[in-house]
């Protein structure tokens, strides 16, 4: 899978990124820090810290997590010649003033959901939805998950026709990279078949 329109496609973030900056935004403990570590060429820059408090974020669904995000996540990779820049967002409540600063100039999001609780990403898809973003949204595999229809998953978060549903394992580089493609591809989609300039794909405040 290539993305050949995508080098010369104009970008708002041009300037300060010499490539396509990308969002990826989830509930805490949904996986966002292990796909970006996946799937960058370069060792990821990370934010996360030992939590000092049990239980003031939800641990029931991966009781063996000892650290939390609270900056954001940066991975970078190149497909097909272009420069992917992927920026992880917190999932905590507590640090969600960081979301506006990771959104500024974005070509497109990722919500990572874990079917086992779709109810925690209903506010990162409302987030996405209301910045006037592309997004899709991405449905990462866990052991114990059973397995959902993507009817269902469209369903339970109200998705429009228009939004992709895509499998991934956040694990696994390959399977992170054709989610990474599958959004460019969706964003290059919405801004051709759209009447607006350039900015079209820039977040709208």
């Amino acid at each position: 899978m290539t993305v050949p329109a995508l080098a010369t496609s104009p970008r708002p973030t041009r300037d300060a990124y010499p490539g396509v900056k990308l969002m990826l935004t989830g509930p805490f403990g949904v996986g966002k820090t292990t796909l970006v570590g996946a799937v960058s060429d370069i060792a990821p820059v990370t934010t996360e810290v030992r939590m000092s408090t049990p239980g003031v974020d939800g641990t029931s669904r991966s009781p063996a997590k000892t650290t939390t995000t609270v900056a954001m996540d940066f991975g970078r990779l190149d497909v097909d010649g272009v420069t992917l820049y992927v920026f992880g967002t917190p999932g905590q409540d507590r640090f969600w003033f960081m979301w506006d600063a990771i959104s500024r100039g974005v070509a497109g999001a990722v919500v990572l959901v874990d079917v086992r609780r779709l109810q925690d990403s209903f506010r990162h898809v409302d987030y996405v939805e209301h910045a006037g973003m592309p997004f899709v949204v991405a449905v990462n595999h866990f052991p114990d998950a059973r397995a959902v229809a993507v009817s269902d998953v469209r369903e339970a978060l109200t998705l429009g026709s228009d939004v992709p549903i895509v499998d991934v394992d956040a694990r696994d580089r390959d399977s992170v990279r054709h989610l990474l493609i599958a959004l460019v591809q969706h964003a290059l989609t919405r801004a051709t078949a759209a009447p607006a300039p350039a900015a079209a794909l820039a977040v709208r405040r």
